[in-house]
């Protein structure tokens, strides 16, 4: 181990700090009347819908009543903490933040056949919503998508829609990330309020209010899962299918009293496609209810933990694998050849569509220079994405964050495979015994119970509740994006606690995916996969051998590079520390293709590097902050 790079790593706050302010294209070139004007649900498409994304007055009080005045603009998704809003103001926790906006003009005057629905994709932390003073619905758990039927309470003329919200970030046990009061190393400017686009649709009274498609990839049979809101004319319900340009199948079904119905059907042969990075097909399916028309796709495939042989000679690589990265060569496996050797013993490894698939992951915090918690614009997420895959990238660990609906519908139809934390909740940590002595000593670890409630900052029986409240909503939420394949519960023992009852809680919603439960250290003898982070030591496969789970460097690397005028504080953090792009580059690769991919021949079967970007004094990013520099690309 090197002690002395473990030394520089310890986490110091720097509240005291100003982070120079960096922009990204995307947030140079927003436009402020029309910020993220796409359709936010894009797993369940209407032909219409009303964005109320743009500028909200806004004001910050000491108290919960509604505000005599107002103190300027927000734009409205971008939270209040980051440039792009416009006000670049931390939201304390004694504080509360109110928007106001009058609603554009409706026509509501078949009242009885249509309802107003209104939507948020995420409001940080706790949120009440009131349609002319009059409280509509009120959400907590700053991650999550909500909704409100406001028809009751409309009125001819002008409408006026108000939110208000409170925001404690981590002086409480609430689920917060990696979000901070007093920012500084791997923990980040807290961000609050409104950080998904909000819209309003029109809907008949009888309307699909949910869809997912749970999928057998054996026997190629699929099954519908839709949920409707049913007037009294109970219409009838019919699901298209499409491949390769054509309608492929066609079902019809209705609710019999029931707002749920189930729809099974068998893909033909001929127009069985298998999903994965390097063919992501989807299949379009268009889903009507009487006058309700929504637009929804799946795709096919299994993610599963077989046993294999070791191995030991030429695989064929992917075709990304073959490509030249400008300034740097070939991507980071392309010389490393594997094949299994029959006679070797097995092992458990992760598998796409019963074949073995090495996931070469990336961390990904989510975060924006601009924008904190909000990419700029859809063009940004794409990007990310892309830029990791032409890398050759199949996998990013979404880190402790749900992320824009958007992101997954990208993955999804791009081909990148998704590790999606759940987000860390739990009282202030104890980091030298979650975080330095893990780091240190990994052999302790091994004994540390879950059970220990106050060393795990999980005291309070309320939040610990709240906590399996929003993961198993997190569940719900996105198990349609097929490119999910693994779940991971807790990270570094950050707020963990009863680990194997949530890993079976996890399972039993969403037996699809896979489960880490445990990512890097207070392993606790359940999920699918033993889980190890190692920054500072030679990077190995135990000897042991776990009989049914694989092997999962879920964290490694964290090299940083500072890049001039791409940062937004001098001051560095990372993991092991290098003064050029040069050097950068030259011990990214011999950490890959040295120490990395020989691993696969011992049984290893996925890692995850850190990190896609930098975020803050972090910067330990293959991307600078901005998104700017390309540190594996560029040639200075």
């Amino acid at each position: 181990m090197n002690f002395k790079d473990a030394a520089k790593s310890i986490i110091k706050p720097h509240e005291e700090d100003h982070l120079t302010p960096l922009t990204t294209v995307w947030g140079e070139n927003i436009d402020p009347l029309c910020p993220l004007p796409e359709y936010p649900r894009p797993q369940m498409q209407r032909e219409s819908f009303i964005s109320l994304n743009g500028y909200w007055d806004y004001a910050v009080t000491s108290s919960g009543s509604f505000p005599s005045k107002f103190d300027g603009t927000i734009l409205v998704p971008f939270s209040p903490e980051c440039t792009l809003s416009g006000v670049g103001r931390q939201l304390l926790p004694s504080q509360f933040l109110w928007y106001r906006k009058t609603l554009p003009p409706l026509d509501l005057s078949d009242n009885c056949g249509t309802r107003l629905i209104l939507h948020f994709g995420a409001v940080d932390y706790e949120a009440h919503v009131y349609i002319n003073d009059i409280c509509v619905t009120s959400h907590r758990g700053g991650y999550l998508p909500f909704h409100a039927d406001i028809t009751p309470y409309m009125k001819d003329g002008e409408n006026q829609l108000a939110v208000k919200v409170r925001d404690v970030t981590h002086l409480e046990s609430q689920a917060r990330g990696k979000q901070s009061l007093t920012r500084g190393g791997i923990f980040y400017t807290a961000q609050s309020g409104i950080w998904q686009s909000v819209w309003l649709e029109q809907v008949p009274t009888s309307h699909i209010e949910n869809v997912w498609f749970e999928t057998d990839y054996d026997a190629h049979r699929v099954t519908a899962h839709i949920t409707a809101a049913a007037g009294n004319d109970s219409p009838a319900l019919s699901l298209s299918v499409y491949a390769d340009s054509q309608p492929i199948l066609h079902r019809t079904a209705s609710f019999h009293n029931s707002s749920r119905t189930a729809l099974s059907f068998t893909i033909p042969e001929e127009h069985f496609h298998s999903w994965s990075p390097e063919s992501p097909f989807l299949y379009p399916v268009t889903i009507t209810l009487g006058k309700d028309t929504v637009q929804s796709y799946f795709a096919m495939r299994i993610f599963t933990i077989e046993h294999r042989p070791l191995q030991t000679g030429p695989q064929k690589q992917p075709p990304y694998a073959k490509q030249q990265i400008p300034g740097f060569g070939k991507r980071p496996y392309a010389n490393v050849k594997d094949k299994a050797d029959p006679k070797a013993s097995l092992v458990p490894v992760f598998c796409l569509n019963h074949k073995p698939c090495f996931l070469m992951g990336a961390l990904d915090q989510g975060y924006w220079p601009d924008g904190l918690y909000t990419a700029p614009s859809d063009e940004a997420l794409i990007y990310d994405i892309t830029v990791m895959k032409s890398l050759g990238y199949n996998m990013l660990r979404k880190h402790i964050k749900v992320e824009n609906a958007r992101w997954y519908y990208h993955c999804d139809r791009l081909g990148m495979i998704v590790c999606q934390d759940m987000v860390n909740g739990g009282s202030r940590y104890h980091m030298p015994v979650i975080s330095y002595l893990p780091t240190l000593f990994p052999s302790l670890a091994a004994h540390l119970k879950d059970s220990h409630y106050a060393l795990l900052s999980r005291k309070d029986k309320r939040a610990r509740k709240q906590w399996e409240k929003e993961c198993m909503e997190t569940v719900s939420h996105l198990k349609f994006f097929p490119s999910i394949a693994i779940w991971v519960p807790f990270n570094e023992g950050w707020g963990q606690f009863d680990t194997a009852r949530i890993t079976r809680m996890i399972k039993k919603k969403d037996p699809d995916r896979l489960i880490d439960s445990a990512s890097g250290w207070f392993d606790q003898n359940c999920g699918d996969f033993i889980s190890v982070h190692n920054y500072f030591r030679p990077l190995t496969v135990p000897v042991k051998k776990w009989a049914d789970r694989a092997f999962f460097l879920s964290e490694y690397g964290g090299f940083a590079c500072h890049v001039k005028g791409h940062s937004s504080v001098e001051r560095i953090f990372g993991y092991k520390r290098f003064e050029t792009i040069k050097g950068f580059q030259r011990a990214y690769r011999s950490l890959i293709q040295k120490s990395l991919l020989p691993l696969k021949k011992q049984g290893l079967s996925a890692a995850v590097f850190t990190q896609v970007s930098d975020v803050e004094e972090e910067v330990n990013g293959i991307l600078t902050y901005d998104r700017k520099v390309n540190k594996l690309a560029s040639r200075t």
